[in-house]
């Protein structure tokens, strides 16, 4: 390898000889001029950037700033500008269920009578409405050629549980779908998202780990295995997603339903949010909820290896305690107790700042989990895509092992 050059006239410190060049000499009317040209340069750069990034991002936040400073003048919440960009600008491709064979099997069940509005509730919810609402998102392309992204929509979690197929048909659709997608292909998956709402995560696809380790899976719960030995989120490719909210629970006609009582006048130091799974204690602390559903609480988090949505934007010391699982007990309770109302007044202040990002709203919204999820999405975009089955000749022409072209691989893709 050559060395690169800083200058291109050479000097030296001393003396002369054959090779020496005399460095030129500068009035002090050339020094004020370029001074002049220095400052008209950055000027003119800062006014261009302004123009082409319209929507500035502050700095991610940092411990003991208030979440306040995550919202832009205008009241959009805003993410850091480094790793995202200074504005939104990505292009999701969303297969319809009839496109590709499969699909269809895979939202609605062998027989195609699970309805969407029956897998809203829950937290299956989440593969519907995030479906739904980038059915309607101008980041929406119908364009395969000018994606970003691919959204691939499944059900899978309701059409299971609601007996619409089962794990070894459900494991034959989605190779069966992923098989007529020639872009999945081109890409390995790893511009392909897919929505798993539950403690199973992907592991309902049983050979996930063969076709999707690749791809960005969505999930509300990374820590979770369901008892399996391996979790199929990994922290590098996937992204936390808030959990599904009833959207009676969030908005009534433009307003909150919610209005929580003064510390001053609450009888109950804590609450329960979660599966009972039989166990006594969570059983009393379910039916406790179910009175006092309308409290606004400090978040408790008692699952040590829990992965949260936004962590990179979020200060989750301000709005939220994180307690040893190891040491649930009275010493907990203890703790709790001896915390000060100021101190918690200002954890829910917090929280209210940024509560939005966990209601999945339209993009009308400034504020929503699905402009938070979008944010994440473009960090996970690339400009160019590959795989071990992907190849180019020297006029970017893309060809498979066989030098066929890319507009014409058939389907069905084979898959490795």
């Amino acid at each position: 390898m050559g060395s690169l050059n800083r200058s291109r006239i050479p000097f030296s410190a001393a003396g002369g000889g054959p090779h020496h060049h005399p460095l030129p000499l500068f009035t002090r009317a050339h020094q004020i001029g370029a001074l002049a040209l220095v400052v008209v340069t950055f000027l003119l750069t800062r006014a261009f950037d302004r123009l082409s990034c319209p929507l500035s991002s502050p700095a991610p936040l940092a411990a003991g700033h208030s979440a306040a400073s995550l919202f832009d003048r205008a009241g959009a919440f805003s993410w850091p500008e480094r790793g995202y960009g200074s504005r939104l600008d990505l292009k999701i491709y969303v297969y319809e269920e009839r496109e590709v064979d499969g699909l269809r099997e895979l939202m609605r069940g062998r027989d195609g009578n699970i309805s969407p509005q029956a897998c809203l509730k829950g937290q299956w919810g989440t593969q519907v409405k995030v479906h739904q609402l980038l059915l309607k998102s101008r980041f929406r392309t119908l364009k395969k050629e000018e994606a970003d992204l691919f959204f691939v929509p499944a059900y899978v979690k309701c059409v299971r549980m609601m007996g619409g197929l089962n794990d070894k048909e459900i494991n034959q659709t989605y190779v069966k779908a992923l098989s007529q997608m020639p872009h999945f292909r081109y890409s390995g998956g790893r511009d392909h998202i897919f929505v798993f709402p539950s403690g199973a995560g992907a592991h309902l696809f049983r050979s996930w780990a063969k076709f999707l380790n690749r791809s960005i899976i969505l999930t509300p719960e990374g820590d979770r295995t369901d008892k399996r030995d391996t979790s199929a989120f990994n922290t590098w490719k996937d992204i936390i997603i808030p959990g599904n909210v009833d959207d009676g629970m969030t908005t009534f006609h433009g307003s909150t339903i919610v209005q929580p009582l003064p510390l001053s006048k609450r009888k109950y130091l804590a609450n329960f949010l979660g599966r009972a799974q039989g166990k006594v204690g969570r059983l009393q602390l379910v039916e406790l909820a179910k009175q006092y559903p309308d409290k606004e609480c400090v978040p408790v988090i008692l699952s040590d290896q829990v992965e949260l949505p936004f962590q990179n934007v979020i200060d989750y010391t301000q709005i939220s305690i994180k307690w040893p699982s190891t040491r649930i007990g009275t010493q907990l309770l203890e703790y709790l107790e001896s915390i000060p109302d100021e101190e918690i007044e200002g954890m829910l202040a917090h929280g209210r700042q940024v509560r939005c990002l966990w209601v999945y709203a339209p993009e009308t919204e400034r504020c929503s989990a699905m402009v938070g999820i979008m944010w994440e999405l473009q960090r996970k975009v690339r400009r160019f895509h590959q795989s071990a089955e992907t190849f180019w000749l020297h006029n970017r022409t893309i060809v498979n092992r066989d030098l066929v072209e890319f507009q014409n691989w058939r389907t069905p893709i084979p898959l490795p």
